[in-house]
């Protein structure tokens, strides 16, 4: 059996680290390399927006409602780009999708720093949200059709990773260019580094391709990229919930990815540099957890793996904004932890969704469940920036921990999917 598509059994199996890696074969390490890089870039093209935050409220003259408005936009846009880019994927192929969704937040998000109003920026942002939300699904299930079962949750998680490399991209560029250059200029320059993606895809054009088999069942279906498919034919359930536990982990997260910065500056005190101090502990955190999630995801199982994440990054945002001013040690050792276990949780979600649709319906079920809880998960940011008026900004991030409860709740109308064959 070719190492180039799926594989029917794990019958000698390689047991040696980074398993998960040999077993893609050639072109499954190509489309690795790919996805990787685009979820990457992804998340640099998203993270330069709450790092140049404060910045541009005052340069615009923003509340703090208008400016949490700005990242809700982008998220719920990109619900209806995940959604689409899903359909897709289903309909054109992985790789063509993953093409089509880079080139446009990298295009977005040089336009982001051309904005000369508030209005403009809020536009530019959400037609970012288009190729922002689309990218994940198409990357996430085209790593997931090359890799064998035991290795999955692995193989997938460390594409997940990306995002906190790109992350830790995004806070290297933010301190030095908001060091070197006026921060009412700095935050127009960190978003024209977001034309970055532009060589990936030079590299996708050439040496990625579908994984054959499964995009062989993709394209003998009649019924390919169909919403009614993944709300009919015995998976309404599961659309249903899958889209619940994504809501519930996804409302949680963008309220730290949010609003962590503004509050490390304006209710810790801390400089540009300081706050990129900070951060690099919580990134820190967060690239263990994406890996180690990937690993206890497919030891564990699935649904377990979420159960734990949801618990543990619940009560570290408690944990994380109720700690006493002038206590700024704790701050900085909790955010390993709390970007470990906000980031683990996310691992999961590319082989669990994957796992839950056929081939001619995977990407339009992933795009939509993952994007769906994206977009009401979007609104937790803009929750939190109304309630930190009156409550402060630490204290109305504890509503992020809400989300973590409706994670668990969804989990209850799930089935565990761990060694499941992907036809």
């Amino acid at each position: 059996m070719s190492t180039t598509s799926t594989h029917p059994t794990d019958a000698g199996e390689d047991t040696r680290p980074f398993a998960w890696w040999r077993t893609l074969g050639r072109r499954g390490r190509s489309a690795f390399v790919g996805a990787f890089g685009g979820y990457g870039l992804d998340s640099y093209d998203f993270q330069v927006l709450p790092l140049g935050l404060v910045a541009i409220a005052a340069y615009f003259g923003l509340s703090q409602g208008q400016a949490g408005l700005l990242t809700t936009v982008t998220l719920v846009v990109s619900a209806v780009g995940g959604a689409l880019a899903g359909v897709l994927a289903d309909r054109i192929g992985r790789v063509r999708t993953l093409l089509l969704t880079v080139i446009t937040y990298a295009v977005f998000t040089v336009l982001c720093g051309f904005a000369t109003n508030y209005p403009m920026l809020l536009v530019f942002r959400a037609f970012q949200g288009l190729g922002f939300g689309g990218e994940w699904a198409a990357g996430a299930i085209l790593v997931a059709e090359y890799a064998r079962p035991r290795y999955r949750g692995r193989a997938v998680a460390f594409v997940q990773s990306a995002w906190a490399a790109g992350w830790a991209l995004s806070v290297l560029v933010y301190t030095l260019v908001f060091a070197l250059v006026d921060p009412d200029f700095a935050w127009r320059v960190l978003f024209w580094t977001g034309a970055l993606p532009a060589l990936l895809v030079l590299y996708v054009r050439r040496k990625v391709v579908d994984a054959p088999r499964a995009n062989e069942h993709r394209e003998r279906s009649e019924h390919r990229g169909s919403f009614t498919r993944i709300f009919g034919s015995g998976l309404g359930r599961t659309t249903f919930f899958a889209a619940l536990l994504a809501t519930g982990v996804q409302g949680g997260y963008y309220t730290l990815a949010t609003w962590i910065p503004t509050y490390l500056k304006t209710e810790r005190g801390l400089t540009v540099v300081g706050t990129g101090g900070y951060l690099a502990f919580l990134i820190s955190g967060a690239f263990l957890g994406y890996v180690t999630g990937g690993y206890l995801t497919d030891l564990l199982g699935r649904k377990r793996t979420f159960l734990l994440f949801s618990v543990l990054s619940g009560g570290l945002i408690v944990a994380y904004t109720s700690i006493p001013a002038g206590a700024d040690g704790l701050v900085l050792v909790l955010g390993f932890p709390l970007g470990f276990c906000s980031s683990a949780i996310f691992s999961g979600f590319g082989s669990f969704l994957a796992e839950l649709y056929p081939a001619a319906l995977r990407g339009t079920g992933q795009g939509f469940t993952y994007n769906f809880g994206r977009a009401l998960g979007a609104f937790f940011p803009t929750t939190v920036g109304f309630l930190a008026g009156s409550w402060g900004v630490g204290g109305a991030m504890l509503f992020g921990a809400f989300g973590y409860g409706i994670a668990v709740l969804a989990l209850l109308g799930l089935p565990e999917t761990r060694g499941r064959e992907l036809d």
